[in-house]
């Protein structure tokens, strides 16, 4: 066979070359294309395609425990927080008040429903009864309410992605407080609620308990103490609430003492006095309610301020989201 000079191979020598080893050339050719890959628009990256968007979720339909007449009936979420603003807050209050107990009460149901709702007591995901789950009144809705619920709908109040425990309370005396000094509520942790002043001026009230309706209330809370001879304010919290009391000898929870008592009575425990007199107990103190999250009176100050209800919101409770659920 006759040899070829090198000076010639260029052409046949090549050509000899792939025949015999295409792959390698192949793979070269592959390495010199990615170590000196062009920027840009030139050789364009594929990338993968984005995912779709997720649909919405739907509103959720409710089973409603009526207290007054033992019925069960389905009602959607939208409609039940209709029944529940007017229930809860003066359906002739301005309206952004009326969208943050909107948000807030849609917050409480979801959240609460998660929990079980009211099935163990009433088969049903909520009820009519304030002392079991929220107030509602369905015949107390009018225009206002309509139109608050509809400008937050589906919103929620969440932290960290989850639905809070979205606590409200009529007037919080001029302090709002913690949930566990509150409320003694310590079952898991609440950071978005953290004690805030309030802009409504505190209303005060006045009560009187007889020894017998006391010993009573102290034996719900498996407190057998009789008889009474003393009682104070033994230890208060930083917005000058009572958190224990000192009843004889015996330490008592300021706030359970205040749910068996009745709450409509002992309206609050931010304490301003305290006594026995004879065989009665003569308590006046400031605010109405548990004084934790969002004051109500406090919401209609800021709403009559030109403050919307995301801001009223955020001022009661922080680092929190208001997200669209549907």
């Amino acid at each position: 066979m006759k040899t070829i000079p090198a000076k010639q191979m260029n052409g046949a020598g090549c050509l000899t070359f792939c025949r015999r080893r295409p792959l390698f050339f192949l793979t070269a050719i592959l390495l010199l294309g990615v170590l000196f890959q062009p920027a840009g628009c030139l050789w364009p990256q594929r990338r993968p395609p984005a995912p779709p968007p997720s649909p919405p979720q739907a509103e959720p339909s409710l089973s409603l425990y009526d207290d007054k007449t033992g019925q069960k009936r389905p009602i959607k979420m939208e409609e039940y927080v209709q029944g529940v603003v007017a229930a809860e807050m003066d359906p002739k209050w301005p309206q952004e008040a009326l969208a943050a107990q909107a948000i807030l009460a849609r917050t409480f149901t979801l959240e609460r429903i998660g929990r079980g709702g009211v099935q163990s007591r009433h088969g049903a995901d909520v009820c009519t009864s304030p002392e079991h789950f929220q107030a509602y009144d369905a015949s107390k809705i009018n225009d206002a309410v309509r139109g608050a619920v509809e400008r937050t709908r589906g919103l929620i109040v969440t932290y960290q992605g989850q639905p809070i425990r979205a606590w409200f309370h009529s007037d919080s005396g001029g302090h709002t407080t913690t949930a566990a000094e509150g409320l003694n509520f310590r079952e898991t942790p609440t950071p978005y609620i953290q004690p805030v002043p309030d802009v409504a001026t505190a209303a005060t009230w006045k009560a009187e308990f007889s020894m017998g309706q006391l010993e009573a209330a102290l034996s719900k809370l498996g407190k057998k103490i009789s008889p009474i001879k003393s009682i104070s304010i033994e230890a208060r919290d930083s917005s000058g609430r009572a958190v224990t009391l000192k009843i004889n000898d015996a330490s008592v929870s300021a706030a359970e003492l205040r749910l068996a008592l009745g709450s409509e009575k002992m309206r609050s425990t931010l304490l301003d006095s305290l006594s026995l007199v004879g065989d009665r107990l003569l308590l006046s103190g400031r605010g109405w309610g548990h004084g934790v999250g969002m004051s109500q009176w406090g919401a209609k100050t800021m709403a009559e301020q030109g403050k919307k209800a995301e801001e009223i919101i955020r001022y009661y409770f922080k680092e929190v989201k208001i997200e669209k659920r549907w």
